[in-house]
């Protein structure tokens, strides 16, 4: 016999109930409620109920701080050449990179291009933590070095939106090396009279941290964002001793000076408009 599309229960005819479409909604990691997602981007990827600033890519960090249109990238396809060679348990350097471009759409994890906030021009690197967790290698390096002389050539403020697990391994020393390539860049630009503001977002870690994350005449952060060299449980394990809480979060740097102020994503093209006035009387 034919299995009907209803079932019947105490009397009462019941439908089959129609596939949730996937998607649909997301769950906040932080108050653990379900959002809507269309909700949730038209509030620029911000919980509504917590205030969480949730991961987002390159391109939509871009969209949100950038006027409509104004983007003008630089060395869009410029992508890693492996330079030793690196292979990991079969997986070859190569390999990773490819998986990654399908995966985030992006070919680095970072972009660059001039661009207007609110009217006021700028040059803009975005880090992304959809490609090998925003990890610098000499490509991101090359990118930030190549975004400050733009900056210096033609006076713009310079503006770098970070979100980095750190150095990147495939790269070895040759990843390291850029932790002072991007610190010289930095010092460039300050000698130049260059503007220059990193904004922190989470994570913010290992050597992007410890070079020109955190080397701004003005450090923002967003709202919770964990910014550290080592993370807390590797600290803890080292020290042996219990942390204090909200250790390496946003909120805990500002009260004890590594950065400057907190903005919300919402109210960050604002604040970066007001600097940009100020600091050029």
């Amino acid at each position: 016999m034919a299995k009907n599309n209803t079932s019947n229960w105490n009397g009462y005819s019941l439908k089959p109930r129609k596939d949730m479409p996937e998607g649909l909604w997301v769950k906040c990691p932080s108050c653990e409620n379900m959002l809507y997602r269309t909700a949730v981007e038209a509030n620029m990827d911000v919980c509504a109920k917590c205030d969480h600033h949730f991961r987002i890519p390159a391109s939509k960090r871009i969209k949100y701080l950038a006027d409509e249109g104004s983007f003008d990238e630089l060395l869009a396809n410029m992508t890693s050449n492996d330079p030793l060679n690196f292979k990991f348990r079969g997986t070859s350097y190569k390999n990773r990179i490819a998986e990654n471009e399908e995966k985030s759409n992006a070919v680095e994890a970072m972009r660059i291009g001039k661009a207007f906030i609110k009217g006021r021009g700028v040059m803009l690197a975005v880090m992304d933590s959809s490609f090998l967790m925003g990890s610098m290698g000499a490509v991101v390096g090359e990118k930030f070095c190549v975004a400050v002389d733009t900056a210096i050539e033609d006076d713009l403020p310079f503006i770098v939106v970070c979100c980095s697990g750190g150095a990147r391994m495939h790269e070895g020393v040759v990843s390291l090396g850029q932790m002072a390539k991007t610190s010289a860049a930095i010092k460039k630009l300050d000698s130049a009279g260059g503007l220059y503001i990193p904004i922190l977002t989470d994570p913010t870690t290992g050597g992007v941290t410890a070079s020109f994350a955190m080397l701004g005449d003005c450090i923002i952060a967003e709202p919770k964002a964990l910014i550290a060299f080592a993370g807390p449980r590797t600290i803890a394990e080292t020290i042996k001793v219990e942390l204090p809480e909200g250790f390496q979060r946003a909120e805990f740097l500002v009260e004890h000076g590594f950065v400057d102020m907190i903005v919300s994503r919402k109210e960050m093209r604002k604040e970066l408009a007001r600097m940009i006035d100020y600091c050029k009387k």
